[in-house]
């Protein structure tokens, strides 16, 4: 059964204005191009999704906890950021319409935190706020089919995928089918429905919108519970893609230096390369810069040399 929503005038001029902004990231390769800009955007979504559940680490301990360097703080929210960081560096790997996939996720992102991460509840729950119950999830024993319905509308194929993944973040809300993790699992399922057909969206940092306007996302859920149906919070939900993506323009094409040219080639990499191979892949560089390049790689440790002049070769150090 097709969840329930209206395609108001609102909607339909955010996913042209999405639509249009995605065409002109994509054209520009601002993500494909700028690996840096790929690590903080992932560093900052992960810290966005977890400070909106109460995470007190900042985005510089984030960056340092990647880098295995010694951080101080609670230790429930270090191991969010450790489970956090697992799953977002694996996002290729789940289909967004496996609810296999969908349960493994949570189990890695609530292991150590909650019992029988992975699984849906077996019990009642509620949201409550202050005195005041804001929500009462449906019964446990409803989970299992509303969920399976859920994701039988994600394969729906004629459901743009745009409208879809908001559909499915805000009705898994209302199901509410873990005791724990549902507002991170929301943010990052949405985010895997878009990359099935917009990779960008893997590294596209939208969370840290829905963050700063916490009280606007509530209020958006609240509404769409009170109306029966999820037109509000699709609106709300394309304004923040569409203010994020305005924000990814803004950066503008970055050019990059020789280390960073070097490590983005060096990610599609997997076995040993020639002078010539990294200049097939960068078409437009002269056999000057490529050396220059790769010597800059061998002397900061990103490679290894083999073999001398007609012979050389490369190999990722490590």
């Amino acid at each position: 059964m097709k969840p329930p929503y209206q395609v108001t005038t609102e909607i339909l001029r955010l996913i042209t204005s999405v639509s249009q902004k995605i065409g002109e990231v994509n054209a520009k390769l601002l993500i494909q191009q700028n690996p840096k800009l790929r690590k903080q955007n992932q560093i900052r979504t992960i810290h966005s999704s977890l400070s909106i559940e109460g995470n007190t680490l900042t985005e510089e301990q984030i960056t340092a906890i990647i880098e295995n360097k010694r951080v101080v703080g609670p230790p429930k929210d270090i191991k969010e950021v450790l489970n956090a960081l697992e799953v977002y560096t694996q996002l290729k790997k789940f289909k967004h319409t496996s609810q296999k996939d969908f349960l493994k996720a949570h189990q890695k992102l609530m292991h150590g935190l909650i019992e029988n991460s992975g699984k849906y509840r077996t019990k009642g729950v509620g949201i409550v706020k202050g005195a005041k119950i804001e929500h009462l999830a449906p019964p446990h024993h409803n989970v299992p089919f509303l969920m399976n319905d859920l994701f039988e509308y994600l394969k729906d194929k004629k459901e743009l995928a745009l409208i879809k993944s908001c559909v499915f973040h805000y009705e898994m809300e209302f199901i509410h089918p873990f005791i724990d993790g549902n507002g991170r699992m929301g943010r990052l399922w949405q985010t895997v429905t878009l990359m099935h057909e917009y990779p960008l969206f893997e590294f596209l940092p939208f969370e840290t919108l829905i963050a700063k306007h916490q009280n606007e996302y509530y209020q958006a859920l609240s509404s769409s519970d009170k109306e029966g149906e999820s037109t509000k919070f699709i609106a709300f939900m394309l304004k923040m893609i569409d203010q994020s993506l305005s924000e990814l323009l803004q950066v503008g094409e970055k050019r990059l230096n020789e280390t960073e040219r070097l490590e983005l080639f060096l990610e599609d990499i997997s076995q040993d390369f020639t002078r010539k191979d990294y200049m097939k892949h960068y078409a437009k560089i002269s056999s000057a810069t490529a050396s220059r390049d790769l010597k800059n790689g061998v002397e900061k440790g990103l490679i290894k040399k083999i073999g001398d002049k007609k012979t050389t070769n490369y190999k990722k150090s490590f």
